[in-house]
């Protein structure tokens, strides 16, 4: 049974932007937070953006300014602007669910993740 469903994903030039999509199961969405990670070759799977709380977003350093968190509570889905792409952006992304999503250890459900890759 697929709980976490992604979209989005492809080949961008630096600079540029991408949105990510990632829809739930219903009880998924309204029970746990929502977040997203990301995993680069020979790279340890990081987490980049998600709620801690009701309305409170936490972000990877090197994102802020340039990614946004946001959710559609109707559409049970959760997006990823992705704006200002760069070079170490590339990797693959993963929408996560769970307890606490700010750490591995925290997340319940995984995506099967995306693709992104940010060329020169």
């Amino acid at each position: 049974q697929v709980q976490l469903v992604e979209s989005g994903g492809g080949l961008v030039q630096a600079g540029g932007s991408l949105r990510l999509s990632c829809t739930a199961s219903g009880s998924i969405f309204s029970m746990y937070n929502m977040g997203w990670y990301r995993q680069a070759p020979g790279n340890q799977r990081e987490f980049i953006a998600g709620w801690t709380g009701v309305s409170r977003t936490k972000y990877l350093d090197s994102v802020k300014g340039r990614f946004t968190i946001s959710r559609d509570n109707a559409k049970s889905t959760v997006y990823l602007q992705m704006n200002t792409l760069k070079l170490e952006d590339t990797a693959v992304y993963y929408c996560a669910a769970g307890p606490t999503v700010i750490m591995t250890q925290g997340v319940r459900y995984w995506g099967q993740g995306t693709q992104v890759t940010v060329s020169s």
